[in-house]
């Protein structure tokens, strides 16, 4: 695709991470993504090229593998004219927030990853003067720890995110905690995951974007700049699932609106629309540790009104998020667990610093390398070997962690939709949909000090300041229900 030759006014801003910075084109489904650096710190376009490459490698070589050919989109690396990527760059810069330009974007190179436009559908070919919607959800981690390794017990009961949230809050990241546990949107329990859709609309925070025909129009564009009018998204959405109009305006018109989508969401999320099995992963056995998270406001209220079951059958095997579970699993050892393998990797790498790039701690990401993630055993016997693999893993399980899953969806007549494999029907209305899964550039493995540290604090600050103030009857009845609340085996 010759990018270049068109001019920067048809590309606009689309978003930003800590690393890399994304524009769409307005009329073609793609998106350029170029590096961003601190400032001083620019790299070559030799070391630009092969970092790019090294993403998109990673993500046909590996990543595929374990969610499947349809889910996800590598991309590939273009070369665009120097004066366009500055034009761009200027463009642009006027809308980017300011927590965001404490780096600078690669103006140099002329290299950039052109990738599809995932808030636009994948799947088929659309007349364009339908609506397009796209929910972009980031669910976290979606398991309790079970490694011996862990030393807070308090680990064993409450997951991750929910224990974030008080620290978040508490450095001002956040104003308000989220009731959203992803435990919840995992469990595969349709009245546990409408809960937790529910608890994302009503606090978006970084974790749930609406987009429709490409633009913003619910969640947060950065951490202060949030749009979130339960009224003004029904009125987006309402043309698209009550086509008809026959309903009326008021509270109960948006409830009625967000039940919908609420609905349509979960059932794309528990949809197979990938025919090929992912790779050749031995599943990690979904059983292991709890299924719930005992700071789940929905488990408090289950637990507190008496209610000792409830709906759950667990995630069908070829859906998204059972294979985004499987890989979060290869974070078999928690990282007080992994911390002292890491080390054991840094010791030998002190003593033969040449042997970096056979390891392929830096890629190349290639067969080879997805080929050593498959022994799943957690003996140690002391070498450095072992010790990589579950590194490595790490980096994969880290990785799945904080990926996005876009949902593309869009009305269709009941003609067209018999032809289509993927539809999802809601009360008024019939959608196509497509899903994907976004952000799978792998973890730094220099990053695993830092994860090991954020641990203890998070930890730590939970104890501290949110479990030491909790009422002990609930702990009490959790204790007393909790082989009732085990709630679903896959």
């Amino acid at each position: 695709m010759e990018v270049g030759k068109m001019d920067e006014n048809e590309w606009q801003y689309h978003g930003e991470g800590n690393r890399s910075l994304v524009v769409s084109h307005s009329q073609r489904c793609v998106v350029l993504r170029f590096l961003k650096f601190p400032p001083n710190r620019n790299k070559t376009p030799e070391e630009i090229l092969h970092h790019l490459q090294n993403l998109v490698d990673f993500g046909k070589h590996v990543m595929k593998q374990f969610f499947g050919e349809n889910y996800v989109h590598p991309g590939e690396v273009v070369q665009l004219p120097l004066n366009f990527v500055k034009q761009l760059c200027l463009k642009i810069q006027s809308e980017r927030p300011e927590s965001r330009c404490d780096k600078d974007l690669d103006t140099l190179s002329g290299y950039a990853m052109c990738l599809p436009n995932l808030t636009r559908l994948q799947t088929y070919h659309f007349v364009e003067h339908r609506p397009i919607l796209c929910v972009e959800i980031k669910p976290k981690c979606g398991f309790i720890p079970f490694s011996s390794h862990v030393s807070q017990e308090i680990k064993h009961k409450v997951c991750r995110y929910c224990m974030h949230q008080h620290l978040k809050v508490a450095n001002g990241k956040w104003k308000r905690l989220s009731k959203y546990c992803p435990l919840d949107l995992f469990s595969g329990s349709k009245q546990r995951m409408h809960f937790a859709l529910k608890s994302l609309l009503q606090e978006a925070q970084n974790n749930l974007k609406i987009f429709k025909n490409g633009e913003l129009i619910y969640g947060c564009k950065d951490d202060q700049d949030c749009l979130s009018d339960w009224n003004e998204l029904a009125r987006h959405l309402k043309p698209l699932f009550f086509p008809s109009n026959g309903l009326v305006s008021g509270p109960h018109c948006t409830r009625t609106i967000i039940k919908e989508l609420i609905h349509v969401i979960t059932m794309t999320l528990l949809s197979n629309t990938d025919a090929c099995r992912a790779g050749d992963m031995k599943t990690v056995p979904i059983s292991q540790g709890r299924s719930y998270c005992e700071a789940s406001t929905f488990s408090k209220e289950l637990v507190r009104n008496g209610k000792h079951k409830m709906e759950g059958s667990g995630l069908p095997r070829d859906c998204l998020l059972y294979k985004t579970l499987q890989a979060q699993m290869l974070d078999m050892l928690d990282i007080e667990g992994l911390y002292p393998l890491y080390s054991r990797v840094e010791q030998y790498l002190e003593e033969f610093p040449e042997e970096r790039n056979t390891l392929q701690i830096g890629g190349p990401y290639n067969e080879a390398f997805y080929e050593k993630l498959l022994d799943l055993s957690t003996e140690d016997d002391g070498t450095v070997a072992f010790a990589l693999t579950k590194v490595q893993q790490y980096r994969i399980a880290m990785t799945a962690k904080d990926c996005s899953i876009m949902i593309a969806l869009s009305p269709c007549l009941q003609d067209e939709c018999s032809e289509q494999k993927s539809v999802v029907l809601s009360s008024k209305s019939r959608f196509t949909f497509s899903v994907s899964v976004l952000d799978l550039d792998l973890k730094p493995y220099e990053s695993i000090p830092h994860q090991y540290k954020l641990d203890g604090k998070i930890v730590n600050y939970y104890l501290k300041n949110v479990q030491a103030k909790e009422d002990p009857v609930m702990s009490n009845l959790f204790k007393e229900n909790e082989d009732c609340i085990v709630l679903h085996k896959v």
